[in-house]
């Protein structure tokens, strides 16, 4: 057996240390009253008569008693703006159980150590949205929204989110940290016509799914989707991920997270093909290159939004070296929504809009 070297005992007492943290900072706001509150995301799952199946998406926080409402913030902290660094200051709870209620079945399930709640549970739903129960320690139940994907549907949408359906001008080594802890969510703006072009979309696909793809963490998974409402997106699954150090390593890879759940979406509905939108600042060209190429009967189209000068610089370059590098597998490379969709039109995978003089 090799032994491990000094940098992977580092790395383990790294994760030691932020478990231990979050052990004393929960204990700690047990003394002051605090309770037990799962905070619902968006989860999604495969409709079929045999074989259904649902991913439940959570987390579960300590807050003092009556700071959320059914696992949200109250309405007036929302209408007021939501400061990022606020989604960070509430102690988790590591390992939390939690029941799961679906059709009348229960299912108990447990959050990881960082009080993430990511499990896949068998169960029969029907297509479209529908709600699961969420409940923790006695406490109220919070509303979970579920997306059923239909058995039979060919076609999804997979988004990246900064810079692809909001803008940021931020420098990427800032970017998480500014969006996260910094700004109020009703400062945030909406990429030019996006909103537009994948509602389009949606009529033209009706039933087809919407997922967004982003390296950002679940801290703010409800901040990003009142945001996504309120710029009149589509409603979609949030795929984020988690920060701080992980049982192998100081720091979790941005990048592999989302190779990781671009591999599990293709193995988890083979019969999708995915139009993927991001930007070219830095990895999305990469990562949707190798995903075409390992599932080019996954890919319907691999969209690029192109970022102006100065977004690009601020980004860290372009990655257009990489466009067009996947035989069979189309690209659309245009700066704003309205051009994504005339290109989206000229392929065929959106119809035209309909004019007088013009038929759709």
């Amino acid at each position: 057996m090799v032994k491990d070297s000094g940098v992977e005992r580092a790395r383990h007492i790294a994760a030691r240390f932020e478990d231990r943290a979050h052990e004393l900072r929960a204990a700690r706001a047990r003394q002051r009253g605090w309770v037990a509150t799962v905070l619902p995301y968006t989860g999604y799952g495969l409709s079929a008569a045999d074989g259904g199946w649902v991913r439940i998406l959570a987390r579960v926080v300590l807050a003092k008693p009556g700071a959320f409402e059914d696992g949200r913030h109250l309405a007036q902290v929302i209408a007021d703006g939501v400061r990022g660094w606020r989604n960070f200051t509430s102690p988790i709870v590591p390992n939390g159980l939690v029941e799961v209620q679906i059709n009348g079945e229960r299912f108990e399930v447990q959050a990881d150590r960082g009080g993430v709640l990511d499990v896949r549970v068998a169960a029969t739903l029907p297509p479209g949205w529908n709600t699961v129960t969420l409940l923790v320690e006695g406490r109220p139940a919070a509303s979970a929204p579920v997306l059923m994907v239909d058995a039979a549907q060919e076609f999804a949408v997979l988004s990246d989110v900064d810079d692809t359906v909001v803008v940021t001008a931020l420098p990427r080594p800032l970017l998480a940290a500014w969006n996260s802890f910094v700004l109020s969510e009703h400062a945030r703006l909406a990429t030019p016509g996006m909103p537009v072009m994948m509602d389009r979309l949606m009529h033209d696909k009706p039933g087809a799914p919407t997922f967004y793809l982003s390296t950002g963490a679940w801290n703010v998974a409800q901040t990003l989707t009142r945001f996504l409402s309120r710029n009149l997106y589509p409603q979609g699954p949030l795929l984020l991920t988690d920060w701080g150090p992980t049982e192998r390593g100081w720091f979790r890879s941005g990048m592999q997270h989302k190779a990781d759940q671009l591999r599990r979406l293709a193995s988890e509905f083979p019969k999708l093909k995915w139009l993927l939108i991001g930007d070219d600042g830095q990895h999305d060209p990469y990562l949707y290159a190798e995903f075409a190429r390992r599932y080019p009967e996954h890919v319907a189209a691999i969209v690029i939004r192109q970022l102006s000068p100065s977004e690009a610089v601020l980004a860290g370059g372009r990655s257009q070296g990489i466009l067009n590098s996947t035989p069979g597998v189309p690209w659309v490379y245009e700066p704003d929504g309205s051009r994504i969709a005339a290109r989206l039109e000229a392929l065929g995978i959106m119809g035209t809009v309909d004019t007088p003089g013009n038929v759709a």
